[in-house]
């Protein structure tokens, strides 16, 4: 298959490749780092970024895209890291809210030290701006019409 055979599945097929590279470069960045895999910075990220930094589980795996059992594995190591809490739901019994402890909100300050700087050498670097603007754009609408 060639880009200019059918344009759309080659970018579909460089799309996968791009995204299993470059995170496999950017995991081999954090662990030279000392740092612990992406995953927890995702799960940290969406905790910090949202209200009063909880979230419950399911919401949380929603915003992560992890199975609900494999979130309940990340965040048994993050609460033993002491990167998390787990809190009861006030208003709901049955569940619990995650909480980043501010460890976490450390941590994830610096994994991002060394994610941004190997999202730059590894993307940003070899794209120009406008290039950018039609990526972020093309891939916003494939994920709004999925969703």
């Amino acid at each position: 298959m060639t880009k200019d055979h059918d344009p759309k599945s080659y970018a579909w097929a460089v799309l996968l490749t791009a995204h299993a590279t470059l995170i496999e470069k950017i995991e081999a960045g954090l662990a030279e780092a000392n740092l612990p895999p992406l995953a927890w910075y995702d799960v940290l990220w969406e905790l910090e970024k949202a209200e009063g930094g909880r979230l419950r589980m399911h919401e949380l795996a929603r915003r992560v895209v992890l199975s609900r059992s494999n979130l309940t594995r990340l965040a048994d190591r993050l609460e033993d890291a002491r990167l998390i809490e787990r809190e009861d739901t006030a208003h709901d019994r049955r569940g619990y809210d995650c909480v980043i402890t501010r460890a976490g909100l450390a941590l994830r300050r610096k994994m991002w030290l060394v994610y941004k700087a190997e999202i730059e050498r590894l993307f940003s670097r070899h794209i120009t701006v406008d290039e950018a603007r039609t990526i972020g754009d093309a891939l916003a609408r494939a994920v709004k019409a999925a969703r």
